[in-house]
């Protein structure tokens, strides 16, 4: 059994917490907007990164991308065959992206070749929510493949995010999930501040919004 010393847990965020600052100013100083993009395996991170990159790019926006996985580099492949450029960051073990590793792969970068930098985080509803990684932005990707609980169960993926977006909402009625019910708890958990952000990237459908939502 694993046993966690009393104030370790505590002394990991915070030294976490210290160098994500470190981050943002590094990304500040270079004039990059940049956002973490969360949620879990199968939810359709990677094809969103590389559609919203495909549009800014479009518009002459210079965009890099962070492919943050345990172990492989499928998802670094699948940017790359995009033609977005990017970094594979695997983490070994750990079940998401930290911010000393962040700092490590944008000393890869040059960092004055881009304008926006996208970091897509290891597939986990649970564990991102509590490192952040020096991001302007946090955003959590959910689908409705994964069914319409996903907001009860993972209250703090959501709170610690600053957009949700619901994919794959064309094939709702396939998996006979109703996309209101998601939205209703989401905006319940938010006090009635934020609404989720509904989209099929395979249809391209909902794009424009969230780029409109993350300010690009």
């Amino acid at each position: 059994m694993h046993i966690v010393q009393p104030g370790t847990e505590i002394d990991v965020l915070k030294q976490n917490n210290k160098i994500a600052h470190e981050n943002y100013r590094l990304l500040k100083q270079h004039n990059i907007k940049s956002i973490d993009f969360m949620g879990s395996i199968g939810a359709g991170k990677t094809a969103l990164i590389i559609k919203l990159a495909e549009k800014l790019r479009a518009k002459g926006v210079r965009v890099c991308a962070i492919a943050g996985d345990v172990t492989g580099d499928d998802d670094y492949t699948r940017f790359e065959k995009s033609g977005l450029e990017s970094v594979n960051c695997n983490t070994g073990h750990e079940c998401h992206l930290d911010a000393n590793l962040i700092k490590k792969t944008l000393a890869d970068i040059n960092l004055d070749d881009y304008d926006v930098l996208f970091i897509e985080n290891v597939g986990n509803l649970v564990c991102p929510a509590d490192f952040p990684l020096g991001t302007d932005l946090r955003v959590v990707v959910v689908s409705v493949t994964e069914g319409d609980d996903m907001v009860r169960k993972h209250h703090d993926i959501f709170i610690h995010s600053d957009v949700a977006i619901l994919n794959k909402v064309d094939i709702a009625d396939a998996v006979d999930v109703d996309p209101e019910v998601i939205a209703r708890d989401y905006n319940k958990l938010t006090g009635g501040v934020k609404n989720i952000l509904k989209c099929s990237v395979k249809k391209d459908q909902g794009l424009d919004e969230i780029l409109a939502a993350l300010k690009l």
